[in-house]
């Protein structure tokens, strides 16, 4: 029997990727690890969608215990303070958590005979950039802690792969799309529900700055990739650029495209804004190369579309959507207020 952890399965990603490892490996013993801080943060969800796994376990990633790799076959490390915002507020935590508890897991699965490990890296750790879309060999620019910490997580983890334990750092684009715990401290994300909310799209920029977005969907359809990804392709240690060509967008062109699906809306470019330092395209040439049956399979319109649905189906209507449960800072911070959280994001009762 294939067993498969999964860290930071209540995350906006968990659900969509436990939904489909369950279709795709039916009998799999899968298993959650997870802090809970996002746990009730559920959007139209049908039931609990962490029912779909084998054992749900709570806990810290910076306490994980290393019994628990036993019989593992594969990682899937998705545990993250997971945003700029976040790792601004927590700078420190960030590396903790993205960082030195990933390599620190590997670690220990290594030594326990885990065959693979799958890092949710990003492509923001290429900053600042010129025209040309980014490869995997070119030079990393990691402008905030959140990128940083992505970035010296993959210098530790390809150090620890080997011929018997394989590697695989997945650089995602910029996250969209639909879950069971949404959130809409994304770019896409957010328009759609401003536009929906507002009937109105403000770009703090002058539109013009390039993205590489991916669905969830997709995120998982890579992970499933990683899970089972042999040496011989792309070697023990593989950080690649995870999405699609087609998936680079100017932040105009997502506003614009949110407009078409959603009647009305307006969009308000601040065209005298000064240029924003974090644009980028990437090249996804090499993940066409070795994982040619795992490519994106969604699309823009479709992606808003079915965002813009779900919200309807919410009865969403919160002007104060960016200072809600949908917005994860917001959620730390209120833990925070209530006591339920102490300064280093651990729970105050252990």
């Amino acid at each position: 029997m294939t067993r498969i952890l999964i860290t930071g399965n209540m995350g906006y990603i968990g659900p969509v990727l436990i939904r489909h490892l369950r279709k795709k490996y039916p009998n799999a013993e899968l298993i959650g690890y997870d802090v809970g801080y996002f746990a009730n943060c559920l959007t139209n969800a049908a039931f609990f969608p962490d029912i779909q796994l084998s054992h749900q376990i709570f806990g810290d990633v910076r306490n994980f215990p290393p019994s628990l790799l036993k019989d593992i076959d594969a990682v899937i490390f998705l545990a993250a303070i997971s945003n700029d915002p976040m790792g601004k507020q927590y700078e420190e935590i960030t590396m903790q958590v993205n960082c030195h508890s990933a390599i620190k897991m590997a670690e220990a699965a290594k030594n326990e005979g885990v065959k693979s490990f799958v890092f949710a890296s990003s492509c923001s750790i290429y900053g600042a950039a010129d025209d040309a879309p980014k490869k995997e060999n070119d030079k990393l620019n990691p402008l905030t802690a959140y990128a940083r910490s992505k970035v010296e997580a993959e210098i530790g983890l390809e150090k620890l792969a080997s011929e018997s334990f394989t590697v695989t750092c997945f650089r995602f684009g910029t996250a969209c799309g639909f879950s069971e715990r949404l959130r809409l401290d994304l770019v896409l994300n957010d328009f759609v529900a401003s536009a929906l909310i507002n009937k109105e799209i403000t770009i703090l920029s002058d539109g013009t700055p390039w993205r590489p977005l991916i669905n969830v969907q997709d995120m998982a359809r890579a992970i499933e990739f990683g899970i089972n990804r042999q040496k011989e392709n792309g070697g023990n240690f593989l950080a690649v650029n995870t999405g699609s060509k087609i998936w680079n967008y100017q932040i105009k062109d997502l506003a614009e495209m949110v407009a078409k699906v959603i009647p009305d809306t307006k969009v308000n470019i601040n065209k005298d804004a000064s240029p924003d330092k974090r644009s980028f395209r990437v090249s996804f040439d090499l993940y066409e190369k070795v994982a040619p049956h795992h490519q994106p399979l969604q699309n823009l319109e479709e992606t808003v579309k079915t965002l813009y649905q779900n919200l309807e189906c919410l009865n969403f209507s919160d002007k104060n959507f960016r200072n809600s449960e949908l917005i994860r800072l917001r959620v730390l911070r209120s833990l925070q207020e209530k006591k339920l959280l102490n300064e280093s994001l651990i729970w105050n009762w252990i």
